[in-house]
């Protein structure tokens, strides 16, 4: 029997998409185990999926060249794996790919399009093309190990009874986010008709949504109050989720939850679009040839007006409703 060993440690979507994959892999592949290394705190990611084992580090543990080389031989000694799939390729990984090729293992690398996704990101580029998927990306990985995968790109609901809207309005970088007074407009609007749950975390976060509860009737904020685990329970018993470009969308996703997805600075042309998800619930604004600028939303606007976001209108995500 094959045993293979993957392993992507950050960021909290692209783990996220990474589940997703994993779970269509052993489906289509019930004779092969698999283990996925990642940080601790992304173990809810993978609890639902069957003839999977999670194997939980610390990164702070296996520090530098010397602690990733520990690192391998652990996992070397631990699971005897048959294939290794590199979902990451960063220093790190670079690392335990090449002690598990020189002890003879069979590795397979991510091709992260980098060169393509710097095209596509250049401003001055007009004829911008639908680069491959990220989620297809892992699964060239697995398929360059010689298995069978092809991908349903469909959404799994696992819950018959649902209600209520869930609403994640931040993302990590400002050019992913719509301006928050058009977020709290939209949570008013959408709260005479439904109940709306609102994601977040960290401080500032919770604080602001915990205020919009208390000015938005037919709102409860959930930011931090659930863990990772309970936050995935609840995103499978909402009707849709409304999220930015950020880790929510891919959390509804792996929930089976339909998703309105909010564009800025980003594009779904660089392959970051939710599992499953349609493009018709994406909202942009489709006019402007400068986006994508950025892949992540971390660049500051060339224009200085971040028309991407500012000239989204509410309705267009009330119409999608």
């Amino acid at each position: 029997m094959s045993t293979v060993l993957a392993y992507r440690f950050s960021a909290f979507g692209d783990v996220a998409m990474t589940a997703v994959v994993i779970r269509e892999f052993l489906e289509q592949n019930p004779d092969t185990g698999m283990v996925m290394v990642s940080r601790e705190h992304f173990k809810p990611l993978f609890s639902s999926i069957p003839n999977l084992v999670f194997k939980g580090i610390n990164l702070d543990d296996y520090k530098g060249f010397f602690g990733m080389q520990r690192l391998a031989t652990q996992l070397i000694g631990e699971f005897n794996p048959t294939h290794i799939a590199d979902l990451h390729d960063v220093i790190r990984t670079k690392i335990l790919n090449r002690k598990f090729a020189r002890k003879g293992f069979n590795v397979a690398v991510i091709d992260k399009g980098k060169e393509e996704k710097e095209v596509l990101t250049d401003i001055w580029n007009l004829g911008k093309q639908p680069l491959r998927t990220t989620v297809e990306r892992y699964a060239d990985v697995f398929r360059a190990l010689g298995f069978g995968l092809t991908l349903s790109h469909t959404l799994r609901p696992d819950s018959a009874a649902r209600s209520g809207i869930g609403f994640a309005p931040f993302a990590q970088h400002k050019g992913k986010m719509l301006p928050l007074d058009k977020s709290f407009e939209l949570g008013r609007l959408i709260s005479q008709k439904k109940d709306i749950y609102f994601f977040g975390g960290g401080k500032e976060e919770i604080d602001t949504l915990a205020q919009w509860e208390k000015q938005i009737p037919n709102t409860k904020s959930l930011a931090g109050t659930l863990s990772l685990s309970q936050e995935l329970e609840k995103i499978s018993s909402l009707e849709v989720m409304i999220s930015m470009d950020s880790a929510n969308m891919h959390l509804a996703s792996l929930a089976g939850t339909r998703c309105i997805s909010v564009w800025g600075s980003t594009h779904h042309f660089a392959g970051f679009l939710g599992y499953g998800q349609s493009e018709d619930d994406i909202v942009q604004v489709k006019d402007l040839t400068c986006r994508p600028c950025s892949v992540f939303g971390d660049r500051e606007c060339f224009r200085g007006d971040y028309a991407c976001l500012e000239e989204i209108h509410i309705q267009q995500i009330l119409e999608k409703l």
